[in-house]
């Protein structure tokens, strides 16, 4: 395929606003995609050239782009960026620019196979002069591009490709296209929850079929989709939840950790390697060197897969610290320094994979034995294997202790559940302080959008923001409250900055909203809110039911919202409260 035809498609993405119709553009795409270059087509749909957990980053920022595209079309970086400043998009600047002042003689007629490996070609390339060398490779693509191509192309090296799309409707594109029916998404989900990686999915099914993807599963130095945890009121809920359905009878209890508020790390050991993976998929071996000094002290395997919540430690007080110092870990300079002062301690709850074996299928139980057999006890990572409880009032009994400690809470698990990759169901649970009666717990939420300010706001450009959760059935984000309290002035002016290359002035395809702000944003970035109660609303779209058009059920909104903080990227939209924890958050509260 031509690059010139794969940007057409992104065309067609970008102008859409529904997402059955991003499916049948991406069913259509793949239709017309050989199986050897899928891989590349899905990498470059992502605003990449590898999966998200590889740590190849094409390495171009704004000023780069903008100077390459200056050197295309013979203007300076500084008249780019100066229209860069008025459209907030350096792909339009370069639409614009190559309709305008395009070489004549110029062909559009690169292959995929050869723009992705020209790209990767400026990923690798290092040492000294490597910026310069970068921008004119970028330089010399863009002169045989049309508009729409160059236009397309600048955004991929700036990882923000417009194009509104998300895994499961890519994964709903492939189904279409190689199986016929995007409801049969479900088929692949279980490989790529365990591959994290949709490049491989795709080659995969489209040169051996569905046989070939059953058989992909987990491998060392490729991350795990998380399990994540579901949410009850109180200790008799989870008991009644997790001892009460069918299948289950025979459970004698419980098992329980406590809940630690740090990083969600990874841990990936294959011989003297370390690898170490966030709960976003990304790569953050390079920021925990004293994780990968213990890992390789204490895990007595030769390959393993460990589950861990990292916090940072103080050393002087002996204490652990709270998630706002340990955010600070997360940096790419003077990483030993800090590590002196602001030491991690990994606690491992979860063991994944040990010795040439994956341990996902096996019972939580046996999981928890591998801990206590290949990780030995130090000050580094601390196996912390929990307890099984037989009463609800033993685990209210754990909860108090945590919550005592300074710690957020307990989480609870079957202790017959298998690791189910990427899922949130009720095999976990936490159980938070405050969460029984009204609702004091947070939630997580992705901003949608900004209304703009009134009175002194109006010097910040934004008053309110449009808040949503997500639809993990549609894979869209709805709506559920607008804040306009929590921030402070500093954090008003900061919007559009925090904002900037996100805004688009159309809703996006993945968004459902009944209320229009000032300005649409693209659903990346997590905040956490603080709310008196949930309510239901006429307003807002999270789980409200309609039929023909009418609406059936109201939708569920958030009384009194503040925010408490912005998540520092360390979760993904996708992994934001979900419109069903949201509804099982009202029921707690005993509303009908």
């Amino acid at each position: 395929m031509h690059f010139k035809e794969l940007a057409e498609y992104f065309e067609k993405l970008e102008e859409t606003s529904s997402r059955l119709s991003l499916i049948d553009i991406l069913s259509d795409l793949f239709k017309h995609t050989k199986a050897d270059e899928v891989d590349k087509i899905i990498y470059l749909l992502q605003g990449r050239i590898a999966p998200f957990f590889a740590p190849i980053e094409i390495g171009m920022a704004d000023k780069t782009v903008a100077q390459s595209i200056g050197e295309a079309f013979g203007l300076s970086k500084e008249e780019v960026l100066k229209d860069y400043s008025k459209k907030g998009d350096l792909g339009l600047v370069a639409y614009k620019l190559s309709k305008e002042k395009r070489k004549k003689g110029k062909k559009a007629d690169l292959s995929v196979a050869e723009v992705f490996e020209k790209l990767s070609a400026i990923a690798h390339t290092g040492g000294e002069g490597s910026v310069e060398k970068k921008i004119t490779a970028l330089r010399e693509l863009l002169e045989h591009m049309d508009a729409i191509s160059a236009k397309h192309l600048v955004r991929i090296p700036l990882g923000n490709t417009r194009l509104g799309i998300g895994d499961p409707t890519v994964l709903d594109g492939l189904a279409l296209c190689c199986l016929g029916d995007r409801t049969k998404r479900k088929l692949l989900e279980k490989a790529y929850n365990e591959t994290s990686d949709l490049g491989l999915m795709g080659k995969t099914l489209m040169h051996g079929g569905l046989k070939a993807v059953e058989k992909l599963t987990v491998t060392v130095g490729r991350p795990i989709r998380s399990e994540l945890c579901e949410r009850l009121p109180n200790p008799e809920k989870v008991f009644e939840k997790m001892t009460s359905e069918k299948g289950t009878k025979e459970i004698k209890g419980v098992h329980a950790t406590p809940k630690y508020d740090g990083f969600r790390v990874q841990i990936h050991k294959d011989g003297q390697k370390v690898s170490m993976f966030s709960r976003n998929l990304e790569d953050m071996t390079h920021m925990f060197p004293e994780l990968i000094e213990g890992t390789l002290k204490q895990v007595k395997a030769k390959t393993a897969i460990l589950d861990t919540e990292a916090l940072a430690y103080q050393p002087e007080s002996e204490e652990f610290l709270p998630f706002q110092e340990t955010t600070k870990r997360r940096r790419k300079h003077n990483i030993e320094e800090v590590a002196k002062t602001l030491p991690l301690r990994a606690f491992v709850f979860d063991m994944l994979y040990v010795n040439g074996k994956s341990l996902i299928d096996k019972p939580l139980l046996e999981r928890i034995e591998a801990i206590k057999k290949y990780v030995a006890t130090d000050d580094t990572l601390i196996p912390a294997p929990g307890k099984v409880l037989r009463k609800p009032e033993e685990l209210q009994l754990l909860l108090d202790d945590s919550i005592s400690k300074g710690l957020e809470g307990v989480v609870v698990k079957r202790i017959d559940s298998l690791y189910e990759a990427g899922g949130r169901n009720f095999n976990w649970v936490k159980l938070k302080r405050h969460s029984a009666g009204e609702l004091h717990d947070t939630i997580d939420c992705v901003i949608l959008g900004y209304i703009f300010g009134k009175g002194k706001r109006t010097a910040f450009g934004a008053g309110a923001l449009l808040v949503g959760v997500y639809d993990k059935e549609r894979d869209e984000f709805v709506t559920v409250s607008k804040i306009g309290t929590g921030l402070t002035d500093e954090e008003w002016q900061s919007i559009k900055t925090l904002t900037k290359g996100l805004t688009v002035n159309h809703k996006p395809a993945r968004v459902n909203s009944k209320i229009e702000p000032s300005v649409w944003v693209k659903p990346e970035i997590v905040i956490e809110i603080l709310a008196d109660e949930i309510t239901r609303s006429p307003n807002h779209t999270a789980g409200m039911v309609v039929e023909d058009g009418k609406v059936i059920e109201s939708g569920y909104a958030l009384r009194f919202p503040r925010l408490i903080t912005f998540r520092d990227k360390d979760k993904r939209p996708e992994d934001a409260t979900t419109v069903k924890e949201l509804i099982e958050m009202y029921k707690s509260q005993g509303k009908k």
